[in-house]
């Protein structure tokens, strides 16, 4: 997180994961609440939103980075540059689970900080009848093991979207009232739709 002075907050966050488990589709569901079934080859594109909330000037990246590994370098560079990161699978593609454990290790290699902000999301939950991952082992991986939180989301059906931002802000340490996309959009989205196991929150951080 960059603070250029107590006035001023930019933050990044970056969505990982292969191919096709729809980052892109996380990512526009949240900023413009479309979705588009077609899957569009990402390379890297950054989104920027700058809020004013009490004074405070807050500038808000989204990153969508490749699902590619043909673009190491790229990646790197992504992971060295951003404060927060959303890994993505399908919860239909156990491969697409094992690239979050290897983008995992590169992010703490490359952060050298095993507090790294982390949400790991099982995206395409309204494939349920597909379902290849099991919700209770990567739930006891991420949160026992990881320490980090975990939340299974829908970009097509619009289910948890808003919680996989609002948590990427909470574990950076950004209070959620700072984005008002946030806050016009939770009396439409319910709190507890089904798709969020129970959070083991000892280590985690109070955020106000």
């Amino acid at each position: 997180m960059d603070v250029k002075d107590k006035s001023q907050v930019r933050l990044r966050l970056v969505f990982l994961g292969a191919a096709g488990v729809g980052k892109t589709a996380l990512i526009q569901r949240f900023l413009a609440d479309t979705f588009e079934p077609k899957h569009r080859r990402t390379v890297e594109e950054l989104h920027s939103k700058e809020y004013e909330v009490g004074g405070l000037k807050v500038t808000v990246e989204i990153m969508d980075t490749s699902g590619s590994y043909s673009f190491p370098a790229m990646r790197k560079l992504s992971i060295q540059s951003s404060d927060a990161f959303a890994l993505v699978y399908a919860i239909d593609d156990p491969e697409s689970l094992e690239a979050v454990k290897s983008l995992r290790d590169e992010i703490l290699e490359v952060k050298a900080d095993k507090y790294t902000p982390i949400v790991v999301v099982g995206n395409k939950a309204d494939r349920e009848s597909e379902r290849q991952v099991p919700t209770e082992g990567v739930l006891s991986t991420v949160e026992l093991d990881w320490n980090s939180s975990f939340l299974e989301a829908s970009a097509k059906d619009n289910d948890n979207v808003v919680e996989v931002f609002r948590e990427l802000l909470e574990q950076a340490n950004v209070p959620s009232h700072v984005n008002p996309a946030l806050q016009r959009r939770r009396e439409t989205i319910p709190k507890d739709n089904g798709l969020r196991p129970p959070m083991n929150k000892a280590n985690s951080c109070t955020v106000s």
